[in-house]
Formats: structure tokens, C-alpha cells, sequence
């Protein structure tokens, strides 16, 4: 069974919205530059080397909100074994790839795709820690 890995919500203010989730939740924000499209990375739990420390946790991440994109919704981010396996069974069950997967520089690959009913969804091929993530193609 693949899981839900990783959160992702849209925002037109970043630091607005950075400001919020602090205050409110106590999450750690990390502002990400122009060369990681402005990402946000939100820190929900702690983690260490094998990821959150608490089962079940998640961390996710902040994107700048783009017009008649399907960016527009809060999605969630599935971890799977082999993305392009996973990718063309996507598209075989009825799903629409929203481009091709794209390495993370110390994260994976990684690819958005919608479902059946139009929701943005993303995969993720981790890369085991400590690992770069061009060693994982």
C-alpha cells in the first residue's frame, strides 16, 4: 500500500500565510528561493533520519497560487516504489499526468497528476536518506 506522504497548499502571500500556520499551529516555515519556484516547506513534527519521529505524521509544503492552474486546492503527495510504473498506472486507470516527473534535488522524483474526478494529486519517489537524488534514477 503506497501512503500519503507529504501536504501541499497554494498561497498569494507567502509570508502572510508563513505568518499564520506559525502562529497558530507552531509549524517552522523554510522560505525557499526563486530557483525552488518560491516553495515553502512547512515542518508539522519533528523528524530525523528515517523521517517523522511520530507514526503517522506528515510534513508538507507552501507553492505560490497560479491562475487557471489546478494549483488552486490544498493535495496531498502518495510515496511510491517506482514512479514511472506508478505514472502509467495512472494514465492507465483514467488519470492525466500534469507533466513528467522531475528530480528534487535530495528529495526524488516527483510528479502531479489528476485523478478520475479532477483532483490534483503528486507522487513521490523518495530517495532512501543520506542518498542523492540523482543516484535514484
Amino acid at each position: 500500500m503506497d501512503s500519503v506522504v507529504h501536504f501541499e497548499m497554494p498561497y498569494d502571500d507567502k509570508a502572510r500565510m508563513a505568518k499564520f500556520y506559525e502562529g497558530v499551529f507552531g509549524w517552522k516555515m523554510q522560505m525557499l528561493g526563486e530557483d525552488m519556484g518560491h516553495y515553502v516547506l512547512a515542518t508539522t513534527t519533528e523528524t530525523d533520519e528515517h523521517g517523522p519521529k511520530r507514526p503517522g505524521a506528515i510534513n508538507g509544503g507552501l507553492y505560490p497560487r497560479k491562475a487557471g492552474e489546478l494549483t488552486q486546492h490544498p493535495s496531498f503527495v502518495i510515496a511510491v516504489e517506482d514512479i514511472r510504473k506508478s505514472a502509467r498506472k495512472v494514465t492507465e486507470g483514467g488519470g492525466k499526468l500534469l507533466g513528467e516527473p522531475m528530480e528534487i534535488p535530495g528529495v526524488g522524483q516527483y510528479v502531479s497528476f489528476t485523478d478520475t474526478e479532477g483532483n490534483r494529486v503528486s507522487m513521490l519517489q523518495p530517495i532512501p536518506r543520506n542518498r542523492r537524488a540523482s543516484q535514484s534514477k
